[in-house]
């Protein structure tokens, strides 16, 4: 039987971005199926599978619209010089068949940022030339006729395309994002002691974690607003060219001590394993992994509704929701949650609750979607 082949468009891969797991996950997932797996990337930093054919395309770029502009032209002669069997685009690039919105609805995370800025840098958002070519490509894009489906990572994602692109609801799929449950595990007692330790945080603290690079958007600063209003620590996984504002912030909030900052990490595992709760006051996200993963680890997670991984919490059982600048709402949620999480039963909630979670499960999905595709 001939091969079935696949293209999947991701721009640069980065191996601590969402996205680029979830392209990662897939391929994992995938590989023993009888697909030939291509990856068309600018920039792939991570390892690479022997049995993966990657195709680098590395155009000429002045500025992003030209970096984006000319990624999309490049991308799209490959894979008509190609000819695969279905294109599927982590880029909103006009053309492709299968597009997954994993960066969710433009126009709606500039909605949300904008809460933050004055009124005259919020109205500059929106004539920004970067942001309207973003804006522009995605309204290409949906209404492109090559476009078969869509795939979503979380049901707001969906209803926000449906209203803001008349897009047809039975062209919209919704696949969660999946987490390795057997490596993201709760943690014993004895270890965590270990760990807190080896990284230096206080055995008997209560400890909340933010997980995620680009501060702003995931919401550090009203992160550790919270924090300074209550007795726990804040433990701060991730990267961001701004991050001496955020230690003074915290340093200002009176809570300098209690902030730790650990930088990017590749093993997240034993970071989750030292906390009490994820603390995640993202501005607007699809559906982060590290919910997944926080879970995973037997934490609850305290997170807002404009993220997709809202959608997994039910408040005072595994988590709750709070809005995004709610500083008061943030410090009651994380009081509310057990001083000690290990063993507790909003761990145990937290894990159950993303144990269908699974890359087989992934799989199955996308398998089956592939086939309504090619059968059409």
């Amino acid at each position: 039987m001939k091969a079935f082949r696949l293209a999947l468009v991701r721009q640069k891969y980065r191996p601590d971005g969402g996205a680029e797991r979830f392209v990662s996950r897939a391929l994992e997932a995938l590989e023993n199926q009888n697909i030939e797996l291509n990856v068309i990337t600018r920039e792939w930093q991570g390892d690479i599978n022997p049995d993966w054919n990657v195709h680098l395309c590395n155009p000429w770029k002045f500025g992003r619209v030209s970096r984006e502009r000319g990624f999309a032209n490049a991308a799209r002669q490959i894979w008509q010089k190609e000819k695969f069997d279905l294109v599927q685009s982590h880029e909103r690039i006009p053309g492709c068949d299968l597009y997954r919105a994993g960066d969710g609805v433009h126009v709606r995370w500039l909605e949300e940022r904008s809460r933050l800025l004055p009124q005259y840098k919020a109205k500059r958002l929106f004539t920004d030339r970067f942001h309207r070519y973003v804006m522009q490509a995605e309204k290409d894009m949906y209404a492109a006729p090559e476009l078969k489906a869509v795939i979503c990572n979380a049901e707001m994602v969906k209803k926000e395309i449906i209203e803001r692109f008349s897009v047809p609801a039975e062209k919209i799929h919704v696949i969660y994002n999946s987490v390795n449950n057997q490596h993201f595990k709760p943690v014993t007692a004895p270890l965590r002691a270990q760990l807190r330790q080896q990284y230096g945080v206080p055995a008997n603290a209560t400890c909340m974690i933010y997980v995620g690079s680009g501060f702003e958007r995931k919401g550090l600063d009203a992160a550790i607003k919270a924090i300074s209003g209550t007795s726990r620590h804040l433990l701060v996984v991730g990267k961001d060219k701004n991050e001496p504002r955020y230690r003074e912030l915290a340093a200002a909030s009176g809570c300098k001590d209690r902030v730790h900052f650990f930088g990017v990490q590749q093993n997240t595992l034993q970071f989750y394993q030292m906390a009490d709760g994820l603390l995640l006051p993202t501005l607007y996200d699809p559906f982060p992994n590290v919910i997944l993963e926080a879970m995973a680890c037997g934490l609850p997670v305290i997170t807002t509704p404009t993220c997709g991984g809202a959608e997994f919490i039910e408040n005072g059982r595994n988590g709750f929701v709070c809005d995004a600048l709610d500083i008061n709402d943030l410090q009651q949620a994380i009081m509310a949650l057990p001083s000690n999480v290990v063993d507790s039963r909003e761990s145990l909630n937290s894990r159950e609750t993303v144990m269908n979670n699974t890359p087989q499960h992934l799989s199955e999905q996308l398998l089956n979607l592939y086939k309504e595709l090619l059968n059409r």
